[in-house]
């Protein structure tokens, strides 16, 4: 008859895990917080003291001087910008949503020869690149060049095929038998799917929300080719760093203004984000 000991392994284990989460700390620190840090000090210093762009305190905080210049400079453009963004997100990210959780319901429950086909067209649009021009083509034939409207239609596109993948994995989840107690209570197809399913996807829900307004509100790309015309964060950022390239303070309050509002949604949503990532794959 043999004994072990686990003693001395367990007293190891949580060492070595101790030491790896100050690791980790240290790493989230240094690659995370301290770039935030010297972008709040940045914008908190006067115009001379921000063109040395030096890791120091400033000798007068300016943060809220800087904060006012930024929101009303160039006849409230920074505002304007926020404004355009918000439209853009809200509405493709709510299109998106529901469209993708109407597709990805319909390829988990109902098994047809058109399956195979519309999950080829799903990961084709996953894997390739969108086509700039013929894509300005024909957002030019539909009149919808140069307009909100169509970009909101170009990131629908875009988002699309990761989140019908994320639908349909966690779709996976849920128990067939809701599908068929709702039908035999005399629900229809569109109250079935909308009381009954949608309210038991709010984790994937959450993922999609958070994932594609952080990109929606991110992307300059799409903003620049599609939308030159009307400015967005990304652009209104990028032509202030073009056109005021000695005025460091207020570029930094710029970039600061535009990162926060992600941040915060991240920050707050993260472990929703993780368990609607995950939840699909765990249970499926």
């Amino acid at each position: 008859m043999t004994t072990t000991t686990h003693g001395p392994t367990t007293a190891k284990g949580r060492v070595w895990r101790w030491v790896g989460g100050i690791l980790s700390i240290i790493v989230v620190f240094v690659i995370f917080i301290v770039p935030f840090i010297f972008i709040f000090l940045t914008a908190s210093k006067n115009k001379a003291e921000a063109a040395e762009r030096a890791f120091s305190l400033p000798t007068e905080w300016m943060f809220f001087d800087n904060f006012t210049t930024a929101l009303t400079d160039r006849d409230y453009l920074l505002p304007r910008s926020f404004l355009n963004s918000v439209i853009v997100t809200v509405i493709s990210v709510i299109i998106v949503v529901v469209l993708s959780a109407m597709v990805g319901y319909v390829l988990q429950r109902r098994r047809s020869k058109w399956n195979r086909l519309v999950t080829f067209f799903v990961l084709f649009g996953l894997i390739m690149p969108p086509a700039v021009v013929p894509t300005i083509w024909a957002l030019q034939g539909l009149g919808l060049f140069n307009t909100i409207p169509g970009l909101i239609f170009i990131h629908v596109a875009l988002g699309l095929p990761f989140c019908v993948l994320l639908f349909t994995a966690f779709l996976s989840s849920v128990p067939r038998d809701l599908d068929e107690a709702a039908i035999v209570d005399g629900a229809g197809p569109v109250k079935l799917f909308f009381q009954v399913i949608f309210p038991l996807l709010k984790p994937v829900t959450v993922t999609v929300l958070v994932v594609q307004s952080i990109n929606v509100f991110n992307d300059f790309n799409n903003a620049l080719y599609f939308l030159p015309g009307t400015p967005t964060v990304q652009l209104t950022l990028y032509n202030y760093q073009a056109q005021s390239v000695s005025l460091w303070n207020l570029l930094f309050m710029v970039v600061l203004l535009i990162t926060i509002p992600p941040l915060i949604a991240y920050i707050v949503l993260n472990r929703q984000i993780v368990a609607g990532m995950t939840s699909g794959a765990v249970k499926g």
